[in-house]
């Protein structure tokens, strides 16, 4: 606490931002876990229950609110028996909302990785400045010059410090929503496929 109020009020703008990024984290990790998105054999199973006829209202809720993938899959069902331009516009649409969901908080993630080292460095100027302006004399006090210098990159090291994980994470996060998306778009592709085969044998 003492290295904080000497560190200045930077460095508290510092320490609630690592705070909110610890905490968006977290919540995409539970959020972004392939159970929650795609989970494997999802699609199988619903080819399954739509060739035996056992994909009713109830169990479509069930299944579009266990999962994007889920929710994704099921707006395909809903649309089977329209054509494939309407139900694809329509999956594409779910789609997206189910990858804005999986965005939640991601910017503030990114604006926290991008903003924290021009924080640290605001509070290592700020420092410097007060440091200086304290006495014109600084030279005859060596010791409090070294200690001010060394509190004031305390700011710098600590942008640093909320900054890394943060750009990172987001990074990864990015990267394993576009897989998801993709991996939602060719399953998604599939069921169509599948259903509109259907009706080209209902039709003949």
């Amino acid at each position: 606490m003492q290295l904080l109020s000497e560190t200045g009020w930077p460095s508290l703008l510092l320490l609630v931002a690592s705070v909110i990024s610890l905490a968006i984290i977290i919540d995409r990790a539970l959020a972004l876990r392939t159970t929650s998105v795609c989970p494997k054999g999802l699609l199988e199973e619903m080819i399954q229950l739509e060739r035996t006829n056992q994909l009713g209202a109830d169990k479509l809720t069930i299944i579009s609110q266990s999962s994007a993938l889920g929710a994704v899959l099921a707006t395909a069902i809903k649309y089977r028996q329209s054509s494939r331009e309407l139900m694809k516009e329509a999956i594409e649409e779910r789609g997206r909302s189910m990858v804005v969901r999986l965005e939640k908080n991601l910017p503030t993630l990114g604006t926290i990785a991008t903003v924290s080292p021009l924080l640290g460095l605001l509070g290592t100027v700020v420092g410097m400045i007060i440091l200086f302006g304290q006495d014109n004399s600084i030279a005859s006090h060596a010791d409090q010059l070294a200690r001010g210098i060394s509190v004031a990159l305390y700011n710098t090291a600590l942008g640093l410090i909320v900054a890394i994980p943060s750009m990172i994470f987001y990074r990864f996060y990015r990267s394993r929503i576009d897989f998801f998306a993709v991996e939602m778009e060719q399953q998604a592709i599939q069921l169509v496929d599948e259903l509109t085969l259907n009706q080209d044998h209902g039709l003949s």
